[in-house]
């Protein structure tokens, strides 16, 4: 096998709150610094790119230092949570923006699907757009001819065809983005998070269509997530950012296990302290959330058939009177297993005072072994208007068969353990 992407001490500054440098006297020390073949005065006092911090300085590091090679047919997944740099490397592996330091070798075309609508004009049709992105990556007019009904069959936009792409739903956008992207035959295909914008059965054909380009045709895909198990079933190989740095290379599975095991929440107990891990409007605001067991004592990691009782307490910010209120349960590749609402349990929130709190017991736990996310949400009670909404608040672990079973249960065997009755006849 080839090399066909080779990245070298790569990295990406940018300015916090300007365009460019934001100043004369910025670019005139750059300059000066430049005509006397002097290092950039600005690269030494770049800050890495940790967005919970406010720094001291005006300058980040987007990315830092990236270095790997992508082999033809390779398919690398590149995760991290928001702002690690993801889409900032692919932006640069497209050429549409360029790196501070480092070098990017590239061998064949590329066609990249970064965001809705990315080589789209929308005032050209969608016929007119899949002639013109297949002109952009140096096709003739008949080799795109060829492709143009297994694009339009993909896409599934064939009534809208002769339609401006201004006048697209985003979906119908992505749908025939990502059709152009896939078939006119690009040597490198790079796809951003945009296919979380399709239904289900699209994402499925998209993933389905990725996987043939590789296996089958031999090219080259880069995908980005957060959908872990889709990265696990596609990519061969992963590439862990975090705030800018690569902190993981190889194996796929290694990788997504330690970006798993580092967002885990260790603790029993969170307070929370960092505005930037929460949105809604404030006007209910989460304090603190634990978990114990029967005993009240807290724990984090339990065994199939034990009692999980969470806590939390939460803010009336005096705005409004009554809420809404909901737990969920997420495996760690981010599957929604429960979503636990009070008025499903013909429970109704009093808030009589301006701090209350809450108990929500779960008893004998069926959940197979393995590391799941507890999301908190406060809404109004129509879930219309979000007061407070913290994703991965707190993790706890499931450890073993406890009471049920003494055999080793994998992790992918399943997500919930039933034991009933066998009867023969």
């Amino acid at each position: 096998m080839s090399t066909v992407i080779k990245i070298e001490n790569l990295s990406k500054q940018y300015r916090l709150g300007d365009v460019g440098t934001g100043t004369l006297s910025h670019d005139l020390k750059r300059w000066w610094y430049n005509v006397r073949g002097k290092e950039d005065p600005y690269l030494r006092i770049g800050e890495t790119n940790d967005r919970a911090s406010k720094g001291n300085s005006d300058y980040v590091w987007a990315i830092k230092d990236i270095n790997f090679e992508v082999e033809a047919g390779e398919v690398l997944g590149i995760i991290g949570r928001n702002g690690a740099g993801k889409s900032t490397l692919l932006k640069i592996l497209s050429k549409t923006t360029s790196p501070t330091t480092g070098s990017v070798k590239v061998k064949g075309r590329i066609a990249s699907l970064l965001e809705v609508g990315t080589g789209f004009h929308p005032e050209l049709t969608g016929r007119e757009n899949i002639f013109l992105n297949g002109a952009i990556l140096g096709m003739t007019k008949r080799e795109v001819q060829s492709k143009f009904e297994e694009i339009v069959d993909f896409s599934g936009v064939e009534r809208y065809i002769d339609t401006p792409v201004k006048r697209y739903s985003s979906g119908m956008y992505v749908r025939l983005a990502f059709a152009v992207a896939a078939y006119l035959e690009p040597d490198i295909l790079i796809v951003d998070e945009v296919l979380a914008v399709g239904d289900a059965e699209f994402q499925k054909k998209c993933l389905g269509r990725m996987k043939d380009v590789s296996m089958n045709e031999g090219r080259t895909v880069l995908f980005v997530s957060h959908n872990m198990a889709a990265v696990q079933k596609l990519c061969t190989k992963g590439l862990l950012l975090v705030n800018g740095l690569v902190e993981s290379t190889g194996d796929i599975n290694k990788v997504v296990d330690h970006y798993i095991n580092s967002n885990t929440v260790t603790n029993a107990s969170v307070i929370f302290t960092n505005e930037t891990i929460r949105s809604g409007n404030g006007n209910f605001r989460f304090l603190w959330i634990k978990i114990e067991d029967n005993n009240s004592e807290l724990r984090n990691e339990f065994s199939i058939g034990e009692n999980l009782n969470f806590s939390f307490q939460i803010k009336n910010n005096h705005v409004v009177n009554n809420a809404e209120l909901a737990v969920q349960i997420k495996s760690s590749e981010g599957m929604p297993i429960f979503h636990m609402m009070c008025r499903d349990s013909n429970f109704k929130p009093e808030f009589e005072m301006d701090i209350e709190t809450f108990n929500l017991k779960l008893e004998d736990i069926r959940l197979f072994p393995g590391i799941y996310n507890v999301t908190l949400t406060c809404a109004n009670t129509t879930g219309h208007e979000v007061y407070d909404n913290i994703e991965e608040a707190i993790t706890f672990t499931i450890l073993d068969g406890g009471i049920y079973t003494s055999r080793y249960l994998p992790k992918t065997a399943g997500l919930i353990f039933m034991n009933p009755e066998w009867i023969k006849k």
